[in-house]
């Protein structure tokens, strides 16, 4: 374990009123939700790139639908774990705090993030393709096809999917936040996927101390000013512990 690492970012910490945390799917698995890709993504002979798409949903609304309701009955009765937790500590305490995350999964809320951003939606949440209206459901299993109590139209996971833009209010509001951070954290994600695999390449241009924690090396672990190597629900507390208050 790298305690001197975990104390040279606690010190940046303490030293700080602007922090943004990101976090990515490795997060979740350790509160067993799958990464819904690569082996982890089949289900039933498919693949999540060719189901989370927007022409597979045309295509196919049920089978797409089955395969949410499928994930949703995984995910429900998981539990937010002590990574979560350490980080609603630095969300106490931190005058300025950001927490973005490339997880649908919900279990930030669940730990109790106050303002989460969720950049790719929550599996929790679906969209009306009629009237657009978007609005919670927790149904377990959810009917299908599911209809717009409103207007009666068809619903869709308040999702992002592959080949899908991501919502320019929520990417002004994340680069807003990376230009002004002193210290970025980037946890659980395997900076793979654009634009969340640049994000900190931003805050450091911009003059912020990025650190990653991650199980493993990534592609940009060179370019940050640390890298740990762990999980994040071991790794989260101590730093959180070291930073005192």
């Amino acid at each position: 374990m790298d305690t001197q690492a975990i104390r040279q970012i606690a010190e940046k910490i303490k030293d700080s009123t602007r922090v943004v945390v990101m976090t990515g799917a490795g997060i979740s698995q350790e509160s067993g939700v799958p990464t819904f890709r690569g082996a982890d993504g089949l289900w039933k002979s498919f693949r999540a790139e060719d189901l989370a798409t927007p022409e597979a949903f045309d295509r196919d609304p049920v089978l797409v639908w089955q395969w949410y309701d499928w994930r949703r009955g995984l995910i429900k009765p998981l539990k937010p774990n002590p990574g979560h937790y350490a980080l609603i500590e630095l969300e106490k305490r931190i005058e300025d705090f950001t927490l973005v995350t490339q997880n649908v999964d919900g279990l930030h809320r669940a730990a109790g993030s106050k303002n989460p951003i969720e950049m790719h939606g929550t599996i929790w949440r679906v969209r009306c393709l009629e009237c657009g209206n978007t609005f919670e459901n927790r149904e377990v299993p959810i009917k299908i096809l599911p209809k717009c109590e409103a207007c009666g139209g068809l619903l869709r996971p308040g999702v992002v999917w592959f080949g899908e833009a991501l919502d320019e209010k929520i990417l002004h509001a994340i680069y807003t936040c990376l230009q002004k951070a002193q210290v970025m954290l980037i946890v659980g994600t395997s900076g793979m996927v654009q634009p969340a695999a640049s994000f900190g390449i931003v805050a450091k241009r911009a003059g912020a101390f990025v650190a990653e924690v991650n199980r493993s090396n990534t592609p940009q672990s060179s370019l940050f000013d640390l890298s740990i190597q762990g999980k994040a629900g071991e790794l989260l507390p101590q730093l959180v512990e070291q930073v005192g208050w």
